[in-house]
């Protein structure tokens, strides 16, 4: 049986941090569009900010979908899934403003709370206020083992300049697959 909880307890803190991945649903407004969900990984790129307050760093990637929607209408989901022994699930939903590099303070105030190796190619931090947190079972989640996170998107990303990062994300990124702004206002700086 699910619970609703009121904020991100410590119990549940501790569940999202041993999870080595986690899942963002987003949607746009209305009946037509693209409903979105991006598997994301590695760890020290998700942090509980505060009990009703969480951020991650959102990696460039072919896409901007989620980066779209959250610009349009805030909707987000957070999952999380056990793959491990224990069947949870715990979802977050809330908010979500995704805040770009050119929006210097408070980018630079959210990125002192990640604990991560290698950052040259964040596109954006996505600072989530929590409405809604829940768990349910994962009894039909299967049990995987962790290998490790791949290093694929941070060797990319040290082989390219800053001007080929940004001459990337102006060519997949300005706009999400329905036409919403994904970077058009926030382009990155070469």
């Amino acid at each position: 049986m699910g619970e609703v909880y009121d904020d991100i307890n410590d119990r549940l803190a501790a569940f999202i941090a041993a999870q080595p991945m986690f899942f963002v649903g987003t949607a746009p407004s209305g009946d037509a569009g693209h409903v979105n969900v991006s598997p994301k990984g590695m760890r020290g790129t998700f942090a509980v900010l505060d009990p009703l307050r969480v951020a991650y760093l959102d990696w460039g990637g072919s896409g901007i979908e989620g980066t779209a929607h959250m610009r349009q209408n805030g909707r987000v989901c957070v999952m999380f899934c056990s793959f491990g022994r224990q069947p949870k699930i715990v979802r977050l939903h809330g908010v979500g403003e995704p805040v770009f590099p050119d929006q210097r303070e408070r980018f630079a105030e959210l990125l002192t709370h990640f604990d991560s190796p290698n950052l040259h190619g964040v596109r954006a931090i996505v600072d989530v206020s929590v409405t809604r947190i829940s768990d349910s079972c994962g009894y039909a989640v299967p049990r995987m083992t962790y290998e490790g996170d791949r290093d694929m998107l941070i060797d990319v990303n040290a082989r390219r300049t800053k001007q080929q990062i940004a001459q990337r994300r102006i060519a997949t990124n300005l706009d999400s697959i329905d036409g919403l702004p994904g970077l058009r206002d926030h382009l990155p700086q070469a």
